[in-house]
């Protein structure tokens, strides 16, 4: 049965919250993109007329979606080249969807989406649904076809698992700002001592190149192993210029709601550092240089007015 004009239009009417949804699950951009566009060739396909509430129908078609892919995520990742981390999205990026309470802001940061890799595929579906989305229980038990006392449980256990890796007390925007910047001049000055101090002592740095860009397999740890690296990140050097094509540009932006210094040559990023910056300093950097991550990154950086760089790295 061929889809009217407005079973199109319900469906569109949707299609932002159901990205929003899928990239929080999936913590990829393009894979959101996909199991969206799944769930309208599902809807294409249903008798939409006896669809009594269309949102709960398409919210749990993308939902088993999502699983299904979570599921099989887990196999290839166990092949992926080093690191895995997720797909960042620049600021005003729709995917990123509802910021309207610090649970919807928290649920699609950078960190606590690497937070969730570490939960099942069930309980990463509860988490977001519930947190970011306020799904009651009893929604998300059908969807799952659990019990909502089941959800609960799952609910609670997700968000322990969460708190318990959380970054500690976060500082206002300005502040992260100022702390980005003098993060900056420590990087760029070729010395170590500056570095350490902006850094926490449990400080982390962990680079996802997908194997097609050169990240170590391995996070650094430690306040002087990081700041070693970042020195060495930013030292100017023909191999690195002829590697990237060129010598980067490097603003100050936000990735995920979180400070992020965004690397772009030509009009192309070819890399997000977020920055999870607390009360005791910066505690993360997350990398993102694989460049199939970073197609809509670039998209979205065309699309805005971004400023003026502050440095050419490299």
């Amino acid at each position: 049965m061929a889809l009217t004009m407005n079973d199109v239009d319900r469906f569109e009417a949707a299609r932002p919250r159901l990205e929003a949804i899928a990239y929080r699950l999936l913590g990829s951009a393009s894979d959101a993109e996909d199991a969206v566009q799944d769930t309208f060739l599902r809807w294409q396909a249903a008798d939409v007329d006896r669809v009594e509430i269309p949102e709960a129908w398409l919210t749990k078609v993308l939902t088993n979606l999502c699983l299904n892919q979570l599921t099989s995520a887990r196999a290839r990742r166990e092949t992926y080249v080093g690191e895995w981390l997720p797909e960042p999205l620049l600021a005003g990026d729709p995917m990123l969807g509802p910021a309207d309470t610090a649970e919807q802001r928290e649920s699609v940061s950078y960190a606590v989406l690497a937070l969730m890799e570490r939960l099942s595929p069930n309980e990463r579906v509860v988490y977001v649904l519930r947190e970011a989305f306020g799904h009651p229980h009893r929604e998300i038990a059908e969807i799952l076809d659990i019990t909502e006392a089941a959800a609960q449980q799952i609910f609670h256990r997700a968000k322990k698992h969460i708190a318990d890796g959380k970054p500690r007390t976060e500082i206002d925007e300005a502040a992260a700002q100022r702390i980005v910047e003098e993060f900056l001049a420590a990087a760029t000055s070729g010395r170590t001592e500056p570095l350490v101090r902006l850094l926490t002592q449990d400080a982390i740095s962990v680079g996802d190149g997908g194997g097609k860009v050169p990240a170590r397999a391995k996070a650094f740890e430690g306040a002087l192993a990081v700041a070693k690296f970042m020195r060495g990140l930013f030292k100017p050097s023909a191999a690195k210029r002829a590697y990237v094509g060129g010598s980067p540009e490097v603003y100050v932006s936000t990735a995920n709601g979180a400070p992020a210094l965004v690397a772009v040559v030509g009009g192309r990023v070819v890399g997000v550092m977020c920055l999870e910056i607390t009360d005791e300093g910066i505690a993360a950097f997350r990398n993102q240089v694989n460049p199939d991550k970073l197609e809509r990154a670039t998209q979205r950086w065309a699309a805005t007015d971004h400023g003026e760089s502050l440095l050419n790295a490299f």
